[in-house]
């Protein structure tokens, strides 16, 4: 059993230590496109002047991802929150299987897949996220077994497109369809082989849900990608472009349904016998449509017949759970996790946010595993099914009313807490709604320190990653906003490049808390903080804590 050392120096506070994950509330560089900035934070305002207060990196190596231009989220964000260390992510791992061949090799489940096609005169499918985000997938990584597909044979393959528009601008799809359309072109110039778009729509309108929260979503993108079925154009730029103008302002994320047909056909229909691969690596948008695809019996939506094809995920979504079944890539091996070494040491925890993000406190908190420890509880508030910019508080006062009630008890020594209002409602583009949301969040991290006082308890606040503190696009040259044609900001829906804040709450003064020199930190050196503040010393491995105590 790994196990935790008592502190020599401080036996850890009278009440709980409160971590509070403001999700996507950075530190913005821009006060005319920072809306945390603009919003009234008078909590939030009093702890960057009295509280220990710091910066923490929650992008690029600092969490994992392959360089310091690849933007942080919420999965790899509550990886390294939740296990104190930084373990290499999807993609940084999936770039270097395609790089090496290793995803390639011989016995692999690529080779099964190919073989499966190949054999069976039939089609291999890709689904997944169309860009180059590099936050659910890359379109370099499609483009990438594309060719190696042509190189082994595979005579006809058909790309189910969901338009991004969040993890890059909001409505970039063109530019990524002219891309992959030039592609596509060199690709079949040679009249070998038939490769092209089959069906697609926004990532918001169908297939990518998570958490079980809007079935809906991927019941609409099975009709659309399996069946075939749904409004019809001849090509992904046509599709585009008409929703467009019958939808001024839509962005891509939002955009309906299509199914691409040829001769008054669709082309692409998934089959029994076929082979399909969702090359999205990150998980949680990726769960639904694997137990779509894998399981025996679906309650959630009625499929119809479940076509006989293999399929695989870019990697495993789940290790606990073994799913999807093929997979090919391994995912990160991430073991002790802070949780667990909580767990042993006996330290009674809760783990609650609302449905959104409810998952990133639990099973990316805790490794990508859903199981949990023995001392833990989970608790999810159920989100509102609406655009988050109609309800732009969303669950931040029940998701308080629960953890204050939870401070009060003293049943907890440590709880963590997730508000997703920065991030979901950053994610709609729609500013004033993004200012209400921040002031949510700061009014419930009042209510918290209000509670925490009373029980002499210690907060840590934080985020995982920026997004409210960069909502408008900025020219890459000159830095200043980008306007449209009515003269305001053209809107930035995509996670920053920011620090977050580090800030620690110590009313009673207990710990006699002060800033460790720690260079470059980073979210990874939060479980240690964490750890430290509950009277324990934090493995030596783990990222230092950036409070020093006792």
């Amino acid at each position: 059993m790994i196990e935790l050392k008592k502190s020599k120096s401080f036996a850890g506070p009278e009440g709980p230590v409160v971590l509070v994950i403001m999700d996507g509330v950075g530190i913005g560089k821009n006060p005319e496109s920072d809306f945390v900035k603009q919003a009234k934070t008078p909590n939030l305002t009093w702890l960057h002047e009295n509280a220990l207060y710091t910066e923490l990196r929650a992008h690029g190596v600092a969490v994992g991802l392959p360089d310091d231009g690849d933007m942080g989220n919420s999965e790899v964000g509550h990886n390294a929150i939740g296990c104190g260390r930084v373990f290499e992510q999807g993609a940084a791992l999936v770039g270097k299987a395609i790089a090496s061949g290793a995803m390639y090799a011989d016995g692999s489940v690529w080779q099964e897949l190919v073989s499966n096609v190949n054999d069976r005169s039939s089609t291999l499918h890709f689904i997944g996220l169309f860009s180059d985000g590099n936050v659910h997938s890359n379109l370099n990584h499609l483009e990438s077994m594309l060719r190696k597909a042509k190189e082994q044979g595979v005579k006809k393959a058909r790309v189910h497109a969901l338009i991004d528009g969040r993890d890059v601008p909001p409505t970039s799809a063109l530019d990524y369809v002219e891309r992959f359309d030039a592609f596509l072109n060199e690709i079949n110039a040679d009249g070998t082989v038939d490769y092209c778009v089959a069906s697609g729509g926004g990532r918001m309108n169908i297939t990518m849900d998570r958490y079980d929260a809007n079935w809906d979503m991927v019941k609409r993108g099975w009709a659309t990608h399996v069946k075939a079925e749904g409004r019809t154009f001849a090509s992904m730029k046509e599709a585009v472009e008409t929703f467009r103008a019958e939808n001024p302002g839509i962005l891509d994320q939002d955009l309906p349904a299509f199914v691409i047909e040829r001769d008054g056909a669709p082309v692409g229909p998934i089959v029994d016998g076929d082979s399909v691969i969702f090359f999205n690596f990150r998980g949680d948008r990726s769960l639904e449509i694997t137990k779509a695809f894998e399981a025996d019996e679906l309650k959630e939506f009625d499929r119809g017949p479940k076509p006989d094809v293999l399929y695989a995920g870019m990697m495993q979504y789940d290790g606990d759970l073994g799913v999807p079944a093929r997979y090919l890539v391994t995912p990160p091996a991430i073991d002790r996790t802070m949780s667990e070494y909580l767990s042993n040491a006996g330290v009674k925890q809760l783990a609650i946010s609302e449905t959104q993000k409810y998952g990133h406190m639990t099973y990316f908190f805790n490794g990508n595993n859903s199981g949990k420890f023995t001392t833990e509880t989970w608790k999810e508030i159920l989100s509102d099914v609406c655009p988050f910019e109609d309800a732009p508080r969303m669950k931040a006062d029940e998701i308080t009313d629960v953890v204050v009630q939870a401070i009060e008890s003293g049943e907890y020594k440590f709880i963590r807490l997730n508000f997703p209002n920065g991030d979901m409602v950053g994610h709609t583009g729609v500013v004033s709604a993004v200012k209400l949301a921040v002031e949510a969040v700061d009014e419930n991290v009042g209510r918290i320190m209000d509670a925490l006082k009373k029980a002499n308890g210690i907060m840590v606040c934080t985020a995982d990653h920026g997004n409210a503190d960069d909502m408008c696009e900025l020219d890459k040259k000159t830095g200043a906003l980008v306007l449209d044609e009515q003269g305001r900001c053209k809107p930035k829906t995509a996670h920053s490049l920011n620090p977050v804040p580090g800030i620690v709450y110590d009313p009673s003064g207990a710990a006699n808390a002060r800033l460790a020199d720690v260079p470059k930190a980073g979210i990874a050196n939060l479980a240690a903080t964490c750890i430290t503040l509950l009277g324990f010393e934090p493995p030596e491995d783990y990222a230092a804590s950036i409070v020093e105590v006792g």
